[in-house]
């Protein structure tokens, strides 16, 4: 399995093969190869920064001999008029990265921004928002990395690191029973250690999950208000809590009220706008 390095360094290749081909004519023609000079990163919306380190990996891979100066890290709350970084180097070298370090800049700031604010929409309640596997194909490290500088949390990175029984697991398994103990004979087998989540519809197949046991959380899918209270009071903390489905800005207040324990919300990363800035010389 690849590290998050090896992830980080497949995904910049890539992308500079599918956007440079076979050579950058434009620049090649116009700019001299020993013309030096200097570009900024400036900020054209207030959010939260995300992605200075993937920003400054990318420089670093093309061309190591840019020189990236930060005035401003991940995490940080920015505004309309800020300057970020500052990078010289060979003017070539500036104009070739500059669409792909954007790319990555505006997608991760963008969903650092939309994850900043769900997480302040349930402070003081205890529960905590979680990402979804609902990711941009080559780029999930990277925005699931945007989602924690934001301030919520990752749900499992991929299929390898948590077992999650969603509906169709459970229906092509035969039910809850099989599914679970199915679970636990394949761990045992394969002498791995996984935490097991399994997703519930109702309110009956929450009690046929309480009933059978094995698992460390309980996912409420699609769940009402007034149903994720309910099958809160019967879980009654023996079990983690996710409510999960068409949770919106406008409803995660309420889900959050009813002591879950983590909310998972697709659309941070499905379906979010980039935060503006552009890569100016200067």
């Amino acid at each position: 399995m690849l590290s998050v390095n090896e992830l980080e360094d497949a995904l910049i290749d890539l992308a500079f093969a599918e956007d440079i081909g076979d050579g950058d004519h434009t620049t090649l023609c116009c700019i001299p190869e020993d013309a030096m000079g200097k570009s900024h990163l400036l900020i054209k919306e207030d959010g939260i920064l995300a992605g200075v380190d993937m920003a400054r990996k990318v420089f670093n891979r093309f061309d190591p001999t840019m020189q990236m100066e930060v005035f401003i890290e991940d995490g940080a709350h920015v505004k309309k008029g800020d300057i970020a970084f500052v990078v010289s180097g060979k003017v070539r070298s500036l104009l070739q990265t500059e669409r792909l370090m954007l790319n990555i800049m505006q997608r991760m700031s963008g969903i650092a921004t939309m994850t900043n604010k769900y997480v302040k929409l349930i402070e003081g309640t205890g529960a905590h928002v979680l990402d979804t596997r609902k990711t941009t194909p080559g780029m999930r490290i990277l925005e699931k990395q945007a989602v924690k500088i934001g301030g919520g949390m990752n749900h499992r990175i991929g299929l390898f690191d948590m077992i999650l029984l969603k509906d169709n697991h459970v229906d092509f398994a035969g039910g809850i029973d099989n599914a679970i103990d199915r679970c636990h004979q394949y761990l045992k087998d394969k002498g791995l250690d996984l935490k097991i989540e399994i997703e519930v519809r109702n309110l009956d197949e929450l009690q046929q999950v309480l009933d059978k046991g094995g698992v460390t959380r309980i996912m409420l899918d699609n769940f009402t208000v007034p149903d994720t209270r309910k099958a809160v009071e019967i879980i009654n903390h023996r079990y983690e809590v996710e409510s999960s489905g068409g949770i919106t800005f406008d409803t995660i207040r309420s889900y959050a009220e009813q002591g879950v324990d983590f909310i998972s919300v697709g659309a941070l990363t499905h379906s979010v706008k980039g935060l503006d800035m552009s890569f100016k010389a200067c």
